[in-house]
């Protein structure tokens, strides 16, 4: 039995809409990462946005419309009149943390990963690219993603600190530099080492040293 909408029953516009035919997001987040694991970029990123509340909120009738939050994940956005384009259910659902993942991890693919970080990007081909900036274990790393040939995946080359590694999954010492370059090029032709691993078989890098560490 579908749960009722949040407006007040004294409502004329009380009505069961929660999952009849309207957005529910839980659910389409996992299509947009579906999209992301199947390759493809612009329909994972296409459907971010469509779930993105700040987008459904850029005119005064919009804001109307949509009646809740623009800065919070919705668990629903209803499809039945009168109440369509209404959001519905914000600060409850566990969307919102998959929101956070499939645009970090899906999309952009920096993935937390045992102890490190492995990049994955799936993002739109018309992207020339993308820079981050990633805390992890003390140190800061800087990202930067590029999308020469217009492809939005597949690791042609990576290189750490100008140093050219053959894995997509770094792992940091106890002890090296504070702050480190990470440079991808993508291609979708790729087949060193590197684009090997960004495919699922990832191998431990450790960063290392500089030649003058004490």
């Amino acid at each position: 039995m579908a749960a009722r909408s949040t407006i007040p029953a004294t409502s004329p516009h009380t009505l069961p809409v929660r999952e009849n035919g309207g957005q529910y997001t839980h659910a389409a987040t996992w299509l947009a990462w579906a999209h992301a694991r199947l390759g493809d970029g612009a329909g994972a990123a296409h459907l971010f946005g469509l779930l993105n509340p700040v987008l459904r909120t850029a005119t005064a009738a919009e804001v109307g419309r949509y009646a809740v939050e623009p800065y919070v994940i919705p668990a629903d956005v209803y499809g039945v009149p009168p109440l369509t384009g209404r959001g519905g259910w914000t600060w409850y659902t566990g969307a919102a943390a998959w929101m956070w993942r499939l645009g970090i991890e899906a999309i952009l693919g920096l993935y937390r990963e045992a102890g490190g970080v492995r990049f994955e990007p799936c993002i739109p081909p018309e992207w020339p690219g993308f820079e981050a900036t990633l805390h992890v274990q003390g140190r800061t790393v800087h990202v930067r993603v590029e999308n020469p040939g217009r492809v939005g995946r597949g690791i042609a080359s990576i290189t750490l600190d100008g140093r050219e590694l053959a894995s997509a999954l770094l792992k940091f010492d106890s002890e090296g530099r504070s702050r480190h370059e990470v440079r991808i090029v993508l291609d979708a032709g790729a087949s060193g080492a590197a684009a090997k691993d960004n495919r699922g078989q990832q191998a431990r890098v450790p960063v290392e040293r500089p030649a003058d560490h004490r």
